[in-house]
């Protein structure tokens, strides 16, 4: 998956509840994806704006972390 796809279904699913690469500080409840150290991080924090322990997954390419971003975005929105 590429950055461009997953924008498109992040649009067209209306998915909410995300952090694009650090755009913004920390929020609650939200999943987030951010590159560090050449590797891509997959994240989700709590209702405190925390990461979650146990919650991040680390990837060494794109596509992959892309891929896990949205289907955990995805679950975000059954939830919330």
């Amino acid at each position: 998956m590429t950055k461009q796809e997953a924008k498109e279904i992040i649009r067209k699913e209306m998915l909410k509840r995300y952090n694009w690469f650090d755009e913004h500080p920390l929020r609650e409840n939200e999943v987030g994806i951010r590159v560090d150290n050449d590797e891509w991080v997959v994240y989700v924090t709590d209702e405190r704006a925390s990461v979650v322990e146990g919650s991040i997954t680390k990837f060494n390419n794109e596509s992959d972390a892309l891929d896990n971003f949205i289907k955990r975005l995805r679950t975000e929105k059954i939830l919330f």
